[in-house]
């Protein structure tokens, strides 16, 4: 039996996209665990020690998730010190994120772990920018046809 060749699953951008993303997944994982961080939560971080002081609302529209997904995960990271929130006193609607020390802390501990994961990567930096400003121009032209 021949299948249809572009229905093979070799020929798929998704799941070449999906097994990548797994792959790096797991990598981070097991270098993430040891600093008490998720990778979903290493993100949050990232995003924090850019712009510290950022609502659930804005940290949201960086990481493309809603706040049904964040405020647990959020109130996770203030149980570990990571983070404070508070309520906005003008829109008690509003919660704004914050490092603690512990998180600021965190930082140089993950600045280090990046550059070894930059040593396991097998592309050149440069190969590395350009996938980098690939993949985000794909991710930006998928989302504004949803």
């Amino acid at each position: 039996m021949t299948a249809d060749e572009s229905i093979k699953l070799d020929q798929q951008l998704c799941f070449a996209l999906y097994a990548a993303s797994n792959a790096m997944t797991r990598l981070y994982r097991d270098r993430l665990e040891p600093l008490g961080l998720t990778y979903p939560q290493y993100l949050v971080m990232l995003v924090l020690w850019e712009k510290d002081g950022l609502t659930v609302k804005a940290i949201g529209e960086r990481l493309h998730l809603d706040s049904g997904t964040l405020t647990p995960m959020l109130k996770r990271m203030e149980q570990s010190g990571l983070i404070s929130r508070a309520r906005d006193a003008a829109d008690e609607r509003q919660v704004t994120i914050s490092l603690t020390p512990g998180g600021r802390a965190l930082e140089a501990r993950v600045a280090a772990m990046q550059r070894d994961m930059a040593c396991l990567l097998p592309l050149k930096p440069q190969d590395l920018a350009r996938l980098r400003t690939e993949l985000r121009g794909l991710a930006r032209g998928l989302m504004d046809r949803t």
